[in-house]
């Protein structure tokens, strides 16, 4: 975690050009917050709650900003676990985002083999447990020298829930809480330390849903409609495409609602859906190729059927010149450093 927490304190704008000096300073603080830094890490993991229901992580984030004088405001853009967390003054204004969001089935310990804490629970497989405390780690290094008299500027880190499911993001743009900023500073837990010039994907995020006639399944079938078989001819279509996609493409879907007994021709079923690429224009072309896709198993099966659509991203805008910079900063810092026993511990998984 502590180079993640360095690369973003010393990829803000308001430390470039400050010389070696202040650097040496930022990784001082990280190394002195270390321990608190691992500690919020190791509950988050076992917290591991799910979108919007990130109440303990939230809090636990939040209560840090304000024990090192940050104002936070808390319930941002409607969402009761976003909070922004603000020091400082005027211009730039740098954010820092920070997510905290577990996954539902991936219940862990911290062991190399599949041992969940809760059978069927919810638990970190994408990092989050460090996303947050790193970043709010990296604010608060930078807090330090604001504080200090060294920098000028306003640090604000951006506590954003579920990532892993609506993007509470997109409600705290539509907010309006990020029209001043000069920079934002994210980051991603990986195998790879690097500085990231490809961006993150474009998604758009349905639901199909097919209603069709209920009939009993041994002695009236002819006067019923299967929704089911026009979302299993739907997911056909969808995974045929496949082969006629570009290589960036992502499509994944899970049936959320369907046949409750083998008995009764299902009048009602839903699909939701998530299609992804590099970049948004590709991925609304994939949206309208789904539509056809949709109203024709709904032809094929004699049922009705609605795509609608919840949420969507577009790609991150990469800045290239600031991105030159993180990398500096990260040869500067050199590779991470692991023991024997991580090394192990690696090799069992």
């Amino acid at each position: 975690m502590r180079i993640v927490v360095l690369f973003l304190a010393l990829a803000s704008p308001i430390a470039f050009g400050q010389g070696e000096n202040l650097k040496s300073e930022v990784i001082r603080s990280i190394d002195r917050q270390q321990q608190d830094l691992v500690a919020m890490a190791d509950a988050i993991w076992e917290y591991a709650e799910t979108a919007l229901k990130e109440t303990r992580s939230s809090e636990l984030l939040a209560r840090h900003a304000e024990a090192h004088g940050f104002t936070v405001l808390r319930d941002v853009a409607g969402l009761p676990t976003a909070f922004l967390a603000s020091f400082g003054s005027g211009r730039p204004v740098i954010g820092v985002m920070g997510e905290f969001d577990a996954l539902p089935g991936l219940s862990q310990q911290a062991t190399p083999k599949r041992e969940p804490l809760a059978e069927g629970a919810a638990g970190h497989g994408c990092g989050h447990n460090l996303f947050g405390p790193a970043s709010l780690g990296a604010a608060i290094a930078l807090k330090e020298r604001i504080e200090a008299g060294q920098i000028q500027g306003t640090i604000r880190f951006y506590g954003t829930p579920a990532e892993e499911s609506v993007g509470g993001k997109l409600y705290m743009v539509r907010e309006g809480l990020f029209d001043d900023l000069d920079v934002a500073l994210a980051w991603h837990p990986s195998n790879e330390t690097r500085s990231d010039t490809e961006g993150s994907q474009a998604l758009v995020d349905f639901v199909v849903e097919f209603r069709g006639q209920a009939a009993h399944a041994a002695f009236d079938p002819w006067n019923g409609r299967s929704a089911q078989d026009g979302l299993e001819i739907f997911t056909f279509s969808l995974n045929l495409m496949r082969e006629h996609v570009r290589p960036t493409v992502r499509m994944h879907y899970a049936m959320t609602r369907g046949a409750q007994v083998p008995n009764v021709v299902p009048e009602s079923a839903t699909l939701w859906c998530w299609l992804r690429d590099s970049r948004h224009a590709e991925v609304d072309r994939l949206l309208e190729r789904a539509r056809d896709m949709a109203k024709g198993a709904a032809l094929a099966a004699g049922v009705t059927s609605e795509l609608r659509v919840q949420s969507g991203d577009y790609e991150m805008l990469v800045n290239l010149r600031g991105q030159r910079m993180v990398h500096e900063n990260l040869v500067r810092l050199g590779p991470i450093p692991f023991d024997e026993q991580e090394q192990e511990f690696a090799r069992a998984i």
